[in-house]
């Protein structure tokens, strides 16, 4: 992974489909979660997501609207972070059962709030494992 530099872990999670019955999420094809260590920083990994977005195929366009890929940074550890650019912990994480059913596979820092995000989410917000990513 040339974008991330060094990479001293690479832990992938289940391929999840989001319930397609959600207009919101209509257009994704897809989730997943991979955990890294690296050295970089979170906007220098964020740098590096947009690059790879550009490579994919990713152009400027409405907020969720369609796009080949969209790559999110979720959290680094317990680390908290806002700026113009990123936030960190995500701030939707807790809203999304298709982000949290993968997530919480890698065991994340503060997993029992993860969960109780979990259960706490409607029942129709549906996730299908269909598949794994290959490190």
């Amino acid at each position: 992974m040339k974008h991330f530099g060094h990479i001293t872990t690479w832990s992938p999670t289940a391929i999840c489909l989001p319930d397609p019955s959600d207009a919101a999420l209509s257009h994704f094809e897809f989730a997943a979660v991979v955990r890294i260590e690296t050295a970089r920083r979170p906007l220098e990994l964020l740098e590096a997501c947009k690059e790879i977005e550009q490579e994919m195929g990713r152009v400027a366009g409405p907020r969720h609207g369609p796009r080949p890929i969209d790559i999110d940074l979720l959290m680094a550890d317990d680390e908290r972070l806002e700026s113009g650019r990123l936030r960190l912990p995500h701030p939707e994480v807790k809203t999304r059962r298709f982000v949290l059913v993968p997530l919480l596979e890698l065991d994340p820092p503060d997993a029992v709030a993860l969960r109780d995000a979990l259960q706490a989410l409607p029942p129709a917000q549906r996730v299908e494992r269909v598949g794994a990513l290959i490190p």
